[in-house]
């Protein structure tokens, strides 16, 4: 039951052969190959801009948030689960 046997895949490559002739499949490929550089192209394009957006974005920012409010718990106070102050 596991894998085909090579004949099994040259009866299929044979099928698809004559189901697409050789010249389908090369200008199939050919465009996979172009779109494959394309690709490539914009994603060097999109890190040549992201670099330069990067560069320009190094000030530092206007305002600050403020941090979580201080507590002032006494260090040794402690609570129970409830809430409650432990007796």
């Amino acid at each position: 039951m596991g894998s085909f046997s090579i004949w099994h895949w040259l009866i299929v490559l044979a099928v698809v052969l004559l189901l697409f002739g050789s010249g389908k499949i090369s200008g199939l490929m050919g465009d996979v190959a172009k779109g494959i550089k394309s690709f490539k192209a914009n994603i060097k394009e999109d890190e040549k801009e992201g670099d330069a957006s990067m560069t320009a974005e190094s000030a530092p920012p206007a305002g600050t948030l403020p941090g979580p409010a201080a507590t002032t718990a006494h260090p040794t106070a402690t609570t129970t689960t409830t809430g409650r102050p432990a007796a």
